[in-house]
């Protein structure tokens, strides 16, 4: 059971040939994945929705917003990601772990994960982390599947980089995550046997 090749902790570079809308040109982030499955969040396919609107959904007061934004932490106008097609109305935010909130686990020495809405007021009043996504929803994998979805070449797999996670742009993030493994990802056919 140790011996498991967990893909926990990296990026998941979807396949120029994956065309699965959910998953396009897609980096998913593998928060968890042993021999009962797989759990990660696409973090580079941005939704409609800013920050401020999700608060004003959520009733979460917005404090000083119009002060702020000549604040370089103010965040409300920054995009809410969809992580996935499952539970697409479950928010989770991945952050810097920095602060002190109700539901967190950490995933790397760099990167947490909370549920709690604690963390959202928090980011409402500029006191939140100081690197913040904000997802909904998120993808998930039966046992095997995504090994198999591995072999099957879907996929590439890197360790995950928290300068990508953080301070890429989204458009950018698929295109940066493949050249962490030194692969222009553009230049990859999806049709076999054309270079």
């Amino acid at each position: 059971m140790t011996n498991f090749p967990s893909l926990k902790n990296h990026f998941l570079i979807a396949m120029p040939d994956l065309l699965d809308p959910n998953f396009y040109q897609s980096v998913t982030y593998i928060i968890e994945h042993d021999e009962q499955g797989a759990m990660g969040m696409v973090i580079n396919h941005p939704l409609n929705v800013d920050f401020d609107e999700l608060f004003a959904q959520l009733d979460i007061p917005i404090e000083n917003s119009e002060s702020s934004q000549g604040n370089n932490n103010y965040m409300g106008n920054k995009k809410v990601i969809s992580g996935g097609p499952v539970q697409i109305e479950r928010g989770f935010i991945i952050h810097s772990p920095h602060g002190s909130w109700d539901a967190t686990m950490m995933l790397s020495d760099e990167i947490a994960l909370t549920t709690s809405q604690d963390i959202l007021s928090a980011i409402s009043k500029n006191k939140g982390p100081s690197d913040v996504e904000v997802i909904l929803g998120y993808a998930g994998w039966e046992a095997g599947q995504l090994d198999h979805e591995m072999l099957e070449n879907s996929w590439l797999s890197v360790k995950a980089c928290p300068e990508i996670l953080f301070h890429t742009p989204h458009a950018k993030r698929w295109k940066a995550a493949a050249k962490l493994i030194g692969i222009d990802i553009s230049q990859l056919s999806s049709e076999t046997g054309h270079s």
